[in-house]
């Protein structure tokens, strides 16, 4: 038996709000600095948008996918989930750009710290960021 299109956007709505409610797990999370909470977010966060794509497809593939545009009812309940996606991205975006100076933070935290254990032997990799070195040009051979 296969599964009716309108069971399908049932199951793409409680996906959907699932994730909103994910992201504002995550959101909350990323603001307390709980990494441990962040990971465990990001993990059923892939594992939800798998499943949205899962359903996508079917509906795309499903015998009725026409009334999908035709139907007046199934078409404002994919306009309704679509705005919920784009709801979804743009908090997944808020939440990446969060995460980026949170760890532009801790970099120049680090930074911060390696300076003050010795400027003498602080350098800089090729990604700009600071290494402390203990040999700066003690273990030469020639």
């Amino acid at each position: 038996m296969s599964t009716s299109i309108e069971q399908l956007l049932e199951q793409q709505q409680v996906n959907l709000t699932s994730l909103t409610a994910l992201l504002a797990q995550e959101q909350k999370a990323i603001v307390e600095r709980k990494s441990e909470q962040i990971l465990e977010c990001a993990q059923k966060k892939s594992s939800l948008i798998d499943s949205i794509k899962l359903v996508d497809h079917q509906l795309s593939v499903h015998p009725e996918q026409t009334r999908l545009a035709e139907d007046g009812d199934l078409a404002q309940k994919v306009s309704a989930l679509r705005a919920l996606a784009d709801d979804c991205q743009s908090t997944n975006e808020v939440n990446g750009e969060a995460l980026m100076r949170a760890q532009l933070s801790f970099h120049k935290l680090n930074n911060l710290l390696q300076q003050s254990r010795g400027k003498h032997q602080m350098t800089y990799t090729s990604e700009g960021i600071t290494q402390n070195t203990r040999t700066l040009g003690t273990d030469l051979k020639a």
